[in-house]
C-alpha cells in the first residue's frame, strides 16, 4: 500500500511540475523622435505631413503660378512612441508572448483651407493605439493573434523618414490572425486571415471597413519564406474580396469584386552591409496604401454591377553601410498600368466618384512615379541624429481632357511633378 501511495504521489507531483507556468517578464520601451522637415511643395500626407506620400498636382492661378508650388516647414514630437512587451511566459510546453504599442499621431485635424492651403497642425496629438497582439509558440508553430503588420508590409527600407517608403511598398498594420509552420532547412509557411481598421478600402462611401464587413469574408495571405546565412526571402499572395454596394432602392445588390496581390522580397546583411528589395503587383491595393483603385465595368439589367481594378507595379530597392554612422540610399517606383477591362459610365453619373474610385493618398490621374532617397544617420548610443533628402516625381495626366475609359488612365497632357524634402531627425530610444 505504501508503495502505491508513493507511485500516485510521484505522479501527481511530476504532472504538477509540467503544469507550472513560468513567471513573465514585462519590459516598457519607446523612444522620443523629433523631426523637423521642408519641402518645396504641398504633399498629400498624415501625421502633420511627416507621413508623405505624393506631391499635389499642378494648379495654375489666372497669373500663372501654381499655388501648390508652395514651400513649407514643420517640427514636431508627435511620433514618439511607447511599448509593452511580455516574454518569457510558458504553460504545458507553449511560449507566450505579447506586445502593446501605441504612439501620438491621433487628434491633429484640418480646418477651412487658406489660400487654397490646406492647414494641417491643428488640435493636440492624442495617444493612440497601433499594435496588441499576443503570441503562441509550439514546436515548429507560431500563432500571432490581434492587431500587427500586414505580412506583406511587415519588411521595410531602411529609411528614417516616417513613410517608411510608402506608397512603393505596402503599409498597413490591421487585425489578424496569423499562423507560422517552420517546415525545416530554413523554411517556412505563413497564412493569415485579416481584417480592416484604420487602413480600408475605397469605394461609393469613400474609404470604409464595411465594404469587408458586408463582403463576409476576411482577406487572406499566404505565403513562402526562406531565411539561410544572412539571405531571406518571401513570395505571398493576398486576396481580398468586398462588397462596393449593399443595397439601393430596388433591394439588395449581389455586387463584388475580388482582387489578388502577389508579392516579393528578399534581403541580404553581411558584416556592415545591408540590401533590402521588394516588389508588389497590386489590383486596387489601395487598402494597403498604395496608388490604384476600381471602376465599374458593366451594369446589369437589374441594376447589379461588375467591377474591374486598377493594376499597379511598385518596387523599392535600399542600401546600407555602417553602424555608427550610416549611410543608406532608398529608391522606388510605381507605375499604373490603368484597369484590367474598360470603365462604363452609368446612367445617371455625374462626377467621377459615381463610376470610378480611387486611393485617398494619391489622384485619379496618376501615371508613375519615383522616388530617390539618400540619408545619413549618426548613431551615438541611444540617441540617433539624421538628415536625409527624398526627392519624389508624378507624372499625371491632364484631368481637363479627361479620363481613357478604355483604360482607366489620364493619359493625355502627362507632365511630372516634383517636390524636394529635406527632413533631419533627432531620437532618443529607451
Amino acid at each position: 500500500m505504501k508503495k502505491i501511495f508513493t507511485i500516485i504521489a510521484f505522479a501527481v507531483f511530476s504532472l504538477s511540475a509540467f503544469a507550472q507556468e513560468s513567471k513573465p517578464s514585462i519590459e516598457v520601451h519607446g523612444f522620443i523622435r523629433n523631426f523637423y522637415a521642408f519641402d518645396t511643395r504641398k504633399m498629400i500626407g498624415l501625421t502633420e505631413d511627416f507621413f508623405t506620400y505624393v506631391p499635389y498636382d499642378e494648379q495654375l492661378a489666372a497669373n500663372g503660378d501654381d499655388v501648390n508650388a508652395f514651400p513649407n516647414f514643420r517640427f514636431a514630437a508627435l511620433t514618439s512612441r511607447l511599448w509593452v512587451e511580455v516574454k518569457g511566459y510558458e504553460i504545458e510546453g507553449w511560449k507566450v508572448g505579447a506586445r502593446v504599442e501605441g504612439d501620438f499621431y491621433n487628434g491633429l485635424s484640418s480646418t477651412t483651407p487658406r489660400n487654397n492651403v490646406e492647414d494641417k497642425t491643428t488640435g493636440t496629438a492624442n495617444f493612440r493605439l497601433r499594435q496588441a497582439f499576443v503570441t503562441l509558440a509550439k514546436n515548429d508553430f507560431t500563432i500571432k493573434a490581434g492587431q500587427s503588420w500586414h505580412p506583406m508590409a511587415a519588411d521595410m527600407p531602411d529609411v528614417f523618414s516616417l513613410n517608411t517608403g510608402a506608397p512603393f511598398g505596402p503599409f498597413s498594420r490591421t487585425p489578424l490572425a496569423q499562423l507560422d509552420y517552420n517546415i525545416g532547412s530554413g523554411l517556412s509557411l505563413t497564412a493569415a486571415a485579416l481584417w480592416q481598421m484604420q487602413y480600408a478600402s475605397t469605394g461609393p462611401d469613400g474609404k470604409s471597413a464595411s465594404y469587408i464587413k458586408y463582403g463576409n469574408t476576411p482577406e487572406l495571405y499566404l505565403g513562402l519564406n526562406y531565411k539561410a546565412d544572412g539571405l531571406l526571402m518571401r513570395a505571398g499572395i493576398n486576396m481580398l474580396s468586398i462588397k462596393p454596394v449593399l443595397s439601393d432602392e430596388y433591394g439588395f445588390r449581389s455586387d463584388r469584386i475580388t482582387t489578388f496581390i502577389p508579392f516579393f522580397y528578399a534581403q541580404y546583411a553581411k558584416d556592415l552591409f545591408s540590401v533590402k528589395f521588394k516588389t508588389v503587383y497590386a489590383e486596387a491595393g489601395d487598402h494597403l496604401n498604395l496608388n490604384g483603385g476600381y471602376g465599374v465595368s458593366e451594369v446589369l439589367a437589374d441594376n447589379n454591377r461588375k467591377y474591374t481594378p486598377t493594376r499597379n507595379s511598385s518596387s523599392w530597392l535600399s542600401l546600407v553601410y555602417g553602424k555608427k554612422l550610416q549611410g543608406i540610399l532608398f529608391a522606388g517606383y510605381v507605375k499604373n498600368f490603368g484597369t484590367a477591362e474598360a470603365i462604363v459610365k452609368p446612367a445617371g453619373a455625374t462626377k467621377e466618384t459615381d463610376y470610378f474610385w480611387f486611393s485617398g493618398n494619391s489622384f485619379s490621374n496618376f501615371n508613375q512615379m519615383l522616388r530617390l532617397t539618400p540619408t545619413v544617420i549618426y548613431n551615438l548610443g541611444k540617441v540617433a541624429f539624421g538628415l536625409e533628402y527624398e526627392l519624389t516625381s508624378v507624372q499625371y495626366g491632364d484631368k481637363a481632357k479627361g479620363m481613357n475609359l478604355a483604360n482607366g488612365l489620364y493619359d493625355q497632357g502627362l507632365h511630372w511633378v516634383t517636390n524636394h524634402r529635406v527632413q533631419g531627425l533627432l531620437k532618443y530610444t529607451f
